[in-house]
């Protein structure tokens, strides 16, 4: 079963098989507290082509996601994994979607 979120929660729980696409700014981190998973980064071109890229994590593992896009994180066992926001400093005069060009594209594609 993949379940598609457009914001990642701070803390995801999966049940093996089960997987989550979510979508990410560049330098997220990942932090998976317990259990294995697998994690499809979000769609890049190298030459003329597209390709994704799969870590695997085990329990304890740290993953930073370099460019933003959509992530699908698929559980092996038994997930508990803890998603981190990138760490900016915000300018005191922009908005927020300004902050987080991800959420702001996705904003303008669902209308949300």
């Amino acid at each position: 079963m993949i379940t598609t979120l457009c914001e990642a929660p701070d803390s995801i729980v999966l049940e093996p098989g089960q997987s989550l696409r979510t979508a990410v700014d560049a330098g997220a981190w990942l932090q998976l507290a317990e259990g294995r998973a697998r994690v499809v980064s979000p769609p890049g071109w190298l030459g003329e082509r597209v390709f994704m890229t799969e870590t695997l994590l085990g329990e304890g593992d740290v993953h930073c996601v370099p460019q933003g896009g959509w992530i699908e994180v698929s559980a092996i066992t038994p997930v508990h994994l803890r998603v981190h926001a990138p760490v900016r400093a915000a300018r005191a005069t922009a908005p927020a979607e300004e902050v987080r060009p991800v959420m702001r594209f996705v904003r303008l594609l669902t209308g949300w």
